[in-house]
């Protein structure tokens, strides 16, 4: 199977000489979720914004669309970043506006200046609003302000506002680390539905190595900046754990 995604070789440096990411090559298939995981400031975090290029990689490739998208620049780069959808911690919502404004600014990239700041959108796109809604389990929020939602809802808005966008990849930076353990089982169930459902790969960045296990299909282990284990959740046993996470009391 082609690569949906490919990066090779790819290194990040916020300061000269320290690598937070130390070349790391991984190749992404067009299905399925695949958890990375690792101690607090091994990377995973910067690996997905440099995917999307919220920041730009020091070196290396990152193969997507056709194209280097490491390399591009100005609407070569707005195009790529149209193609990939994001999912953030801190969900990213516009707290003022309703949950509909919220899912059709995933449009935004798509839509003539002029009627965005109208709230002009398409037919199309406000139905397609609706159908996420249902999906996410929000049927009946549209009028809803995201201020007035819980952390589980507004992470349902997230998702839907990022699959809002058509995207190829969905990203998603630590989901359910501000949710409580019923709730990331549901939005970790929901991520693996949409990925299937709108074919799509789904890479999630996160620490709970259990609710991984449970629902990742593949999972990648970091440490230090570079990739020490890659497999299913059937290989992460402890000696592997402890070659991801160091030391061997938590384990305990």
């Amino acid at each position: 199977m082609t690569a949906a995604l490919a990066v090779r070789g790819l290194v990040k440096e916020y300061v000269k000489g320290k690598r937070v990411l130390d070349g790391l090559s991984l190749d992404f298939d067009a299905t399925g979720l695949t958890a990375v995981i690792g101690p607090s400031g091994t990377g995973k975090s910067t690996l997905l914004r440099c995917i999307n290029r919220l920041v730009d990689p020091t070196a290396g490739e990152i193969f997507f669309g056709g194209r280097d998208i490491a390399k591009v620049h100005g609407r070569e780069l707005r195009e790529a970043r149209r193609q990939i959808g994001m999912v953030f911690q801190e969900y990213n919502l516009v707290e003022r506006l309703t949950v509909m404004e919220n899912l059709l600014s995933g449009r935004l990239g798509y839509t003539p200046v002029f009627k965005a700041w109208l709230r002009k959108f398409p037919q199309a796109d406000i139905d397609r609003a609706f159908a996420l809604l249902d999906q996410v389990g929000l049927a009946g929020f549209a009028n809803q302000r995201a201020d007035a939602l819980s952390g589980g809802q507004r992470q349902r808005v997230g998702i839907a506002r990022a699959v809002m966008q058509h995207p190829r990849l969905l990203l998603a930076d630590e989901p359910t680390s501000s949710l409580d353990p019923k709730t990331s089982v549901e939005i970790m169930q929901l991520m693996k539905d949409v990925g299937r459902e709108h074919s799509l790969p789904v890479i999630v960045n996160m620490h709970d190595v259990e609710l991984a296990k449970r629902f990742a299909t593949r999972i990648v282990g970091m440490s230090g900046g570079k990739v020490v284990y890659d497999g299913d959740g059937s290989g992460l046993n402890e000696a592997e754990l402890k070659s991801i996470y160091g030391g061997e009391s938590w384990l305990a």
